[in-house]
């Protein structure tokens, strides 16, 4: 199959200052797109944007408290301005609600599931103008496989499905396309397996034993599937919660 080409893409990622998100943005960059990211903290969107820029990519970023319906909505409308419109919306961030208390449960419920709608609601005006349109939604395969260790997450995440396969139900007609990656256990620096390598290493060699491929998968992994999912190479996809795990999920 040949690389996908998104020509000069206008994409905004939501989530995108570190790890998978930041592994989705040089993704795209790479592939020609130009980038508004946003993310909580503001130094770290500025150590994300100089390296983006490093690498030649075109790059907006923006700070932004996801569980606040008003930032996200100038996160957006500013970012249409920058970029001079929106193709491509990515919800890579996460409330990571591990626990079983109130806090963790609403974490999920904001950040996982409802920054995603009001982000892809704000957006949807410019999406409509857009040739090329398209949602990416990151879950995980949490979402449809049960752990003890994360009801909150997982549950957030199994919405966050349920919503994805609903609004590509809802825009089919209108020919914006609707998607989800779900990715297993991914490690890269400074994330929770990095963490859990040295924290909770009996867990680590456990979860690393299961995985058919061999081990965790990479940042990068999940940035190529996402990609791929927001091209033209997939214009006839829409509706799917695509597992990026290395057979994670699959019946033992």
């Amino acid at each position: 199959m040949p690389a996908p080409d998104l020509g000069d893409a206008r994409v905004l990622i939501a989530g995108g200052s570190r790890g998978i998100g930041l592994a989705i943005a040089a993704a795209f960059a790479r592939h020609g797109a130009r980038l508004s990211l946003c993310a909580r903290g503001a130094d770290g969107l500025q150590r994300a944007r100089e390296t983006l820029e490093a690498a030649g990519a075109q790059v907006h970023v923006q700070a932004c408290d996801l569980a606040d319906p008003a930032r996200i909505e100038a996160w957006v409308a500013a970012a249409a301005d920058a970029l001079g419109g929106i193709d491509i919306v990515v919800n890579n961030a996460s409330g990571f609600g591990n626990g079983n208390d109130d806090a963790s449960w609403q974490a999920g419920f904001d950040i996982d599931l409802m920054a995603a709608v009001r982000t892809n609601r704000f957006a949807l005006p410019h999406l409509r103008r857009s040739a090329a349109p398209a949602i990416l939604n990151v879950s995980s395969i949490n979402g449809r496989v049960p752990t003890p260790r994360a009801a909150a997450y997982s549950t957030a995440k199994a919405a966050l499905d349920y919503y994805t396969v609903t609004l590509a139900t809802e825009l089919a007609r209108e020919r914006i396309r609707v998607n989800a990656i779900a990715p297993g256990s991914i490690e890269f620096p400074g994330g929770l397996w990095d963490q859990r390598r040295t924290s909770e290493p009996a867990l680590y060699a456990r979860i690393r034993e299961r995985i058919p491929f061999g081990g965790f998968g990479d940042a990068a992994d999940v940035a190529a599937a996402a990609v791929f999912l927001c091209s033209p190479a997939a214009r006839w996809i829409t509706g799917q919660v695509l597992a990026v795990d290395g057979g994670q999920s699959l019946p033992a």
